[in-house]
């Protein structure tokens, strides 16, 4: 039997075809719009039913032993009582607030992030926090606040494509198709990235610039377009205000004058950005590479500035307007007591701009547990993440999550986190559970994710966990649904669409409204002025720069630059692999065949320099720890910076990346750090 569903394996959320035969999953095939010898293979996809069947699979409940030396097996009953008692116990004795909820990615942010703010909201803690502020979500804010909504690249229909930060093919597979369709096609292929990742050796410009320098680009290409009169002139006069301030701001940074500082000539600047202005349409595919950097919110805010200067905005073959599904906002934040602080309460803007993203600083949460402000946390629920691999400065996050009173996990899988649990609750595969993604609510079409399977052992589905922990708390009438297909219908009610509906079109999606180009000719774009926001005055009035750098470059983004004497490498986090996401699937064999290990990337001259060979384990030191890795000779990297695998932490303690990093400058916006390059060094291991 072919069932239609989609996969959550990872966040690119890819419509595929499962393969079920007496209700078990024999395998699964993405869908594309590529004949299918042509389509990029993903491995986790391939390995799904190793994945699903995994002997290491969470089946059943866990609770820890009274003395804390292991974990005993329980019913469902007993777990949820017990977790349901500690929420009662700590809002007793430390109010409701003291108890949080951390999300990862792995459930998706759409219906399965409604849902714990649904129970949290009605328990009364504004403390439900998401990693956003180090993946995406920062990004978001900063479209949000230059048009109002989150714009996407249509890289398939481009004519010229910038790639700034991002590696599709380890990624986001149909992202990656839709690129090499066009290049194939006559499009001009721009990288930006200190690397030479797979995309960048195809590209026809690759500038590899200085990491976490992105924003000062985004200004000097911004500079070089105004000052050549390349930008729309009818787009930027009719649709946009703050351009006089945004050409006084860009002016400061001139390709002549930064272009030392981004380790480019001031000629590949301006040949980029003419480039980009001139070639229609162009479309930008930013990532990961512009999040976890502390400037993250005005480099993004620059570089979609950019879509709409040259008039790609909203364009076929440009950077198009999400046309959102009408859907019930489920999340009950006026529930809230308002004089209750989120523990993310230093970043009101970022906690607002969106009605259901909420709070996304997630080092809040280690600051409130450890030192205790704006109060103490007592209770941390943590549902699919694993913080003490993934989040910056791995041996303070571990030492918070010692402290807590109650850490419950919800997981497919044994962590590092989990480890530390008083309670683990085994979550279902994206195979076993109907739900609703975020890409399907943001955007048409709507694609369900449906269940193809039966749960394996006693797994439950996110959805049910957290339905019946509601219920446990009294809140019957707030989670009256016994199945996902009836909370989703309820959240689709406005939409007039059925779970029903869906699975008949499960093949192509349901699309309620027809795509629509330039929708800002009749519908105002959703920010105060209804047009593009060069200048904003809401950011003004908050203190904060109106026109992004308006206050200049400020310091050094990189982590202990001030202490490149002692730390003279400059290190890359964020080699990916296809096989893996960030700290999941490294217990599957399948995946880890082919000599799958932990590596440090290192440019041959700096190997003969430092007398290493590859092959050979050595040590990366920082001011926060080490970690060991195994050295891979790297040409596409300039000499003098490594580039460190990411995500190993749960399969290796040795090779936790984030033991490195830190997380004690952030972004005055979004709370984020630099997390993705850091100065080091390396070192022998001696026996």
């Amino acid at each position: 039997m072919i069932i239609d569903t989609v996969c959550r394996f990872c966040s690119s959320c890819c419509p595929i075809e499962a393969f079920v035969e007496d209700n078990r999953l024999i395998g699964a095939r993405r869908k594309s719009f590529l004949d299918p010898d042509r389509r990029l293979t993903c491995a986790k996809l391939a390995a799904a039913p190793e994945i699903v069947y995994s002997p290491e699979r969470l089946t059943v409940p866990l609770i820890k032993n009274v003395d804390g030396s292991g974990f005993r097996e329980a019913g469902w009953d007993e777990a949820l009582d017990l977790v349901a008692d500690r929420f009662q116990r700590h809002r007793r004795e430390s109010g409701p607030q003291s108890v949080a909820w951390l999300r990862g990615m792995a459930a998706d942010w759409g219906a399965p992030w409604d849902y714990p703010n649904r129970l949290m909201n009605a328990f009364g803690s504004p403390n439900t926090i998401g990693n956003g502020s180090i993946c995406f979500v920062a990004r978001d804010f900063a479209h949000s606040y230059t048009y109002g909504s989150m714009a996407y690249p249509e890289a398939k229909n481009a004519s010229c494509i910038i790639v700034w930060g991002k590696n599709d093919g380890d990624t986001a597979l149909g992202a990656a198709e839709g690129i090499q369709w066009a290049k194939e096609h006559g499009a001009t292929l721009i990288v930006i990235d200190p690397v030479g990742t797979a995309l960048a050796r195809m590209a026809d410009i690759w500038l590899q610039i200085r990491p976490g320098h992105d924003g000062l680009l985004a200004m000097a290409m911004i500079n070089e377009i105004i000052e050549a009169n390349l930008y729309d002139f009818e787009f930027v006069d009719q649709y946009t205000v703050g351009f006089d301030e945004l050409k006084k701001v860009a002016s400061r940074y001139p390709a002549d004058k930064v272009a030392e500082d981004l380790w480019l000539s001031s000629g590949q600047i301006r040949q980029v950005a003419r480039l980009y202005a001139t070639t229609k349409p162009a479309a930008i595919i930013d990532g990961n590479g512009l999040d976890m950097h502390r400037e993250v919110f005005d480099t993004t805010r620059a570089v979609a500035m950019l879509r709409a200067l040259t008039g790609n905005l909203d364009k076929p073959g440009g950077d198009v307007l999400p046309q959102p599904i009408p859907a019930r906002n489920i999340q009950l934040r006026e529930r809230l007591d308002n004089a209750i602080p989120p523990v993310t309460r230093q970043y009101p803007l970022f906690n607002t701009f969106s009605e259901t993203w909420g709070n996304q600083t997630q080092g809040c949460v280690v600051d409130a547990i450890l030192q205790e402000t704006p109060y103490p946390l007592k209770m941390v629920v943590v549902q699919s993440g694993n913080p003490l691999v993934t989040m910056a400065d791995s041996n303070r996050t571990r030492a918070a999550f010692a402290k807590l009173e109650t850490l419950v996990v919800i997981d497919m899988f044994m962590t590092e986190t989990a480890r530390l649990a008083d309670v683990i609750l085994p979550a279902a595969s994206c195979f076993e559970k109907t739900q609703l993604n975020r890409a399907s609510i943001r955007n048409n079409p709507i694609i369900l994710q449906n269940a193809v399977i039966p749960t394996v052992g006693d797994s439950w589905p996110d959805w049910k966990i957290v339905f019946e922990l509601g219920r446990r708390l009294g809140f019957t009438a707030e989670f009256p649904w016994q199945t996902a297909e009836e909370a989703i219908d309820y959240q689709l009610e406005p939409a007039g669409v059925t779970v029903e509906e869906l699975r008949r079109n499960g093949k192509t999606g349901l699309r309620i409204e027809e795509l629509r180009y330039e929708k800002y000719r009749d519908i105002p774009f959703r920010t105060p002025s209804g047009k593009v926001e060069f200048f904003s005055k809401r950011l003004a009035e908050a203190g904060l720069p109106g026109v992004p750098f308006e206050n200049g470059w400020g310091d050094d983004p990189i982590s202990f630059a001030g202490q490149s004497g002692e730390y003279p490498v400059l290190g890359i986090s964020g080699s990916r692999d296809i096989r893996f996401t960030n700290s999941q699937f490294r217990t599957i064999p399948a995946l880890l065949k082919e000599g799958a290990v932990c590596l440090i990337d290192i440019h041959p001259d700096d190997a003969v320099r430092l007398g290493f060979a590859e092959g050979e384990l050595v040590r990366i030191e920082t001011p926060k720890g080490s970690v060991e890795m195994t050295v891979r000779f790297f040409t596409m990297l300039r000499t003098g910076t490594v580039r460190l695998a990411w995500g190993w932490g749960e399969h290796d303690p040795r090779a936790n990346l984030n033991s490195l990093t830190e997380d004690d400058k952030r972004s005055r916006v979004t709370g984020t750090s630099t997390s993705r390059s850091f100065m080091c060094r390396l070192c022998k291991i001696t026996n």
